[in-house]
């Protein structure tokens, strides 16, 4: 079988899903999205946590974020299926002079990108907002009523549902063989499925993206980190309005548990400083215990969690060395177009990329904001960016 599309998406998770979306938004329906799984939502989309934030140390990660914040704000009205979005907040707690300085540094980079609503919190404050907590060792922190959380699957199909509305094609259980490239520019993608001619191929692959760039002699610097999320039951209800609480101590972080639990929980995570590089998908029991220390030191309440192994799980972050995600054309190949390396934002920044790759794709640029700082050839040129508020 043999197909022709003005743009096939390899990757039907959510970031392809955006991208799909806004090409179709946009008028360029004849698209074809990708997919290896039996179903969408199998990689790390349907892994999340959820969260979605502005609270970042680089002026490009805030933009981003303020972009795709404001489009789940208004999700529904946009696709038609809620984004589940939350407002409940970050609240990030520092131990230290030295991280509450990072805050105060932070939050002035975060004013100049136009975040306006973040603020410095004070112990008191943090204590009269979550009592539960124990905050001995708090000296301060930092807090943004807008960001909050989000329903990742919910988001994805959203998208995905308005595209295919629109003529956008989902091919499901579908791996790519090939990306053909003649003369320094895509003519095609050999699947499983047969042959799609077409001009352009979007990388969206997620903790693949290094392989599937491979497919068309290309080289970008994203690498696979297991993140592992604790589920447990409570005895009792956190409050409705709990933030996104984390310790800079060590970046251990929770959250409640999702609308569509019926009891009281909450998820818990922490980036263990130990994990290494690679394609590792199965759940470390000994993750649990560690990550219960933390929960009982930081909530006392949180002592009395009792954990759900059916629930919890194991996603992949797509790393690159800086943090930061590639966004645009490859090098030295026309047509190919990367969204890769988000480092654990993908989730949060799918709206602003989909916009973005939309924009390249149709029109050669975008206005939304500069995306220089975001193209594979920083890692050549050296201009590597900084974000330091990695969870």
């Amino acid at each position: 079988m043999s197909e022709t599309a003005d743009v096939v998406i390899i990757g039907g998770g959510i970031i392809g899903s955006s991208i799909a979306y806004h090409l179709a938004e946009a008028g360029c329906s004849n698209v074809i999205v990708v997919e290896r799984g039996a179903a969408q939502g199998l990689g790390s989309t349907g892994q999340a946590t959820g969260g979605v934030r502005a609270q970042f140390s680089t002026s490009i990660n805030i933009q981003m974020s303020l972009y795709s914040i404001e489009f789940f704000s208004r999700f529904e009205e946009a696709t038609g299926r809620k984004s589940g979005y939350q407002p409940n907040g970050y609240l990030f707690l520092a131990t230290n002079e030295g991280h509450l300085d990072y805050l105060k540094r932070t939050r002035e980079t975060q004013r100049a990108a136009g975040l306006e609503t973040v603020e410095i919190v004070s112990r008191e404050d943090i204590a009269a907002m979550i009592p539960q907590l124990h905050i001995d060792d708090i000296l301060g922190g930092s807090y943004c009523p807008t960001d909050g959380l989000i329903e990742p699957l919910s988001v994805m199909r959203g998208f995905m549902e308005r595209a295919s509305s629109r003529g956008v094609r989902l091919w499901l259980s579908t791996e790519v063989n090939a990306i053909e490239v003649e003369g320094g520019e895509v003519k095609g993608v050999s699947t499983t499925r047969g042959h799609i001619s077409t001009r352009a191929v979007v990388n969206a692959s997620g903790a693949w993206a290094a392989e599937v760039a491979r497919l068309a002699g290309v080289e970008i610097p994203v690498v696979p980190l297991r993140r592992q999320l604790v589920a447990a039951r409570l005895p009792i209800d956190l409050p409705a309005r709990l933030p996104m609480v984390i310790d800079m101590t060590d970046g251990f972080h929770f959250r409640r548990a999702p609308l569509d639990w019926t009891e009281p929980g909450v998820l818990l995570a922490w980036p263990d400083p130990m994990e290494t590089f690679g394609f590792k998908m199965d759940f470390d029991e000994a993750f649990i215990g560690k990550v219960l220390t933390r929960a009982a030191h930081r909530m006392p309440l949180l002592a009395q969690a009792i954990v759900d192994p059916k629930r919890c799980r194991t996603g992949l972050y797509e790393m690159t060395p800086d943090h930061h995600a590639i966004i645009g054309l490859a090098p030295n190949v026309r047509g190919l177009y990367l969204a890769n390396g988000f480092s654990g934002h993908g989730v949060m920044h799918s709206p602003a990329t989909g916009r973005i790759i939309s924009d390249l794709i149709l029109h050669g640029e975008t206005r939304l904001l500069d995306i220089k700082p975001l193209g594979a050839d920083r890692f050549i040129e050296g201009r590597l960016l900084e974000e330091t508020s990695i969870l």
